[in-house]
């Protein structure tokens, strides 16, 4: 498939109503067209089937690809069956391509060979945990929650976690939902962190409110919580 006959088929499928709804949780974000993800992913597993490669390529050197275009991009690198070390290094290209959160939380959620590979995704993933790029951070930071939440590897993204700083908010949000999984997930384990933190106080403030918007943390644990609370 080529760019072109890509792009004939997005804007036969696009809707505009949702195109509004889409822009509307993208703010500026330019260049959404309103295609369901659904079927961005349909797309994405039938280019996996067949000349994904040349696509890839082109996509790769486009200037100012639309959303779906990025989405399906990512869909592509992390659904098509490949050996790991290839994903890992279409990742890497992949990596600069990510301009907002849901690109980023899209790809990293479809990344399941993190869990298959644990050792080589943790390893590639460290270099991003400070870099200067805030969607480089968003990036691990939700790789991390999305797939390294686990006994092995809690107490190193932890450590991740803690050492986060970074002004963007994008970035700051995906500390706070990094930290809020992991207590939900191992109370016991992440208080501690929560009881002595060096994030930031919006971070931190914002993952107590994650924690206590949870169903799955109980009405007194929320209160305790919510005691943590740094004034601003």
């Amino acid at each position: 498939m080529t760019t072109e006959q890509l792009r004939s088929q997005l804007f036969s499928l696009a809707e505009p109503a949702y195109q509004v709804f889409s822009s509307s949780l993208l703010p500026g974000v330019s260049g959404v067209l309103g295609v369901r993800l659904p079927v961005c992913r349909k797309i994405a597993r039938q280019l996996g089937k067949d000349g994904w490669q040349d696509w890839l390529e082109e996509f790769f050197a486009l200037p100012d690809p639309f959303f779906e275009e990025a989405m399906i991009a990512g869909m592509t690198v992390a659904l098509t069956p490949m050996d790991p070390e290839e994903r890992i290094r279409l990742i890497r290209r992949f990596l600069p391509r990510i301009q907002n959160w849901s690109v980023c939380d899209t790809f990293c959620g479809s990344l399941k060979d993190a869990r298959l590979y644990p050792q080589l995704y943790w390893t590639f993933l460290s270099e991003f945990f400070t870099a200067s790029e805030p969607y480089y951070q968003r990036f691990a930071l939700v790789m991390g929650l999305s797939h390294f939440v686990t006994p092995a590897y809690l107490e190193p993204f932890l450590a991740r976690i803690d050492a986060f700083s970074h002004p963007d908010y994008y970035a700051q949000m995906a500390a706070a939902w990094a930290l809020s999984i992991c207590f939900i997930q191992f109370p016991e384990e992440t208080l501690p962190h929560l009881l002595n933190s060096p994030l930031d106080n919006f971070t931190y403030n914002k993952a107590l409110q994650k924690i206590c918007d949870s169903f799955r943390v109980s009405p007194e644990t929320k209160a305790q919580i919510r005691a943590l609370r740094r004034k601003k």
